[in-house]
């Protein structure tokens, strides 16, 4: 897969997430996707988004920065939200809060099979 197509199939799989097309998820993630090293599979993967939608009505990914190189792909995505309540442990309760997600994917067959995330917790706790 080249550069160019990978990047455009990320950019497709973050256009699904803020859509919320949950049936076209596995469109995007293979059936037994990694998170941070555990096996969690498509089902558990599209859990955890719903999760996070619920935790956070206005969530949308924001992408500011994107590097491919075949097969991974680097992300810096940016958020801008009201989360409900707690969020990653800190209760935000409504607040508007500001924060980053520096991710990494690897794809395998044209889908995601493994993503390592780290999320800017101390950014929104300087929020809070």
């Amino acid at each position: 897969m080249a550069r160019e197509d990978i990047a455009d199939l990320y950019r497709d799989y973050i256009a699904c997430l803020n859509d919320q097309d949950w049936g076209n998820l596995g469109r995007f993630v293979g059936e037994e996707v990694q998170y941070n090293g555990e096996t969690i599979g498509l089902s558990g993967y599209r859990r955890m988004l719903e999760s996070d939608f619920e935790a956070i009505p206005d969530l949308r990914f924001n992408i500011e920065l994107l590097i491919s190189e075949p097969p991974r792909v680097a992300a810096r995505l940016h958020f801008d939200c009201h989360p409900k309540g707690m969020l990653f442990g800190l209760p935000v309760h409504g607040k508007r809060v500001s924060f980053a997600e520096n991710v990494f994917y690897e794809f395998h067959d044209s889908r995601i099979s493994e993503v390592w995330s780290v999320i800017d917790k101390a950014a929104i706790q300087a929020q809070l």
